[in-house]
Order: structure tokens, then sequence, then C-alpha cells
């Protein structure tokens, strides 16, 4: 990504309990995001939501059934995340999915690590 300037903030709601087959759909969208070389991702958990199905997903004191709503967050490109969306095509329990323009002022700070 190039840095400072225009970009594009992708947000991708879904909840914690999505699958994609035995695999968890955040795990299925972060690793695809990473190695499609997007500049980063960030999962938002939230407190409580509701989105098409009107099912309410919500903390529970005792509960141990949570399903609480997920944000996902990737800032790239705006070519680069169409390209990537349309590569979700086969994930049928993503929710809500949104673009928006954001001004980049700063991008990184951090040197890689090595990861064996």
């Amino acid at each position: 990504m190039q840095i400072p300037g225009q970009a594009v903030l992708l947000r991708i709601y879904t909840d914690e309990q999505a699958l994609l087959g035995d695999r968890n759909l955040i795990d299925v969208v972060v690793g695809r995001a990473r190695d499609a070389r997007l500049a980063g991702a960030t999962v938002l958990r939230g407190l409580k939501g509701f989105g098409e199905s009107i099912r309410m997903h919500q903390h529970r004191t005792f509960g141990l059934d949570d399903n609480l709503p997920v944000v996902i967050e990737i800032v790239d490109e705006e070519a680069r995340l169409r390209a990537f969306v349309t590569a979700l095509d086969d994930l049928t329990d993503i929710g809500l999915v949104t673009f928006e323009k954001v001004e980049v002022l700063r991008y990184g700070g951090h040197h890689p690590e090595q990861h064996s």
C-alpha cells in the first residue's frame, strides 16, 4: 500500500460462531488477507448486535453459548480490496460487507518479525 494517501476501509460483519467447514470464518478471512499480502487486518468483537436475521447477538451472564458480533477491518488500496472481496464469494456466513474511503496519515513504524 502506498502511504500516505487515499485508501479504502473494508468492513466484514459476521459472528464468532460462523464457520467454513470446521474452520472459524474469522481465521479464514484473516488468513486469506495475509496470503493476499494486504496491508493488515483487525478483528473487533462487539458487545451486542443484530443483522439481517434479526437474531440478537449478545453476551449473557453465565451463557455458555454466546455468539458475539464480529467486524473484520482491512485498510488497503481499493482495487486490491475489491479483488479480495471477490475471492470471498465461497464464504456464505459473511454478513454485511462495506467500503469506506479513508485517508491514511501514517502506516507502519513496526518492523516485521520473523515467523517460523
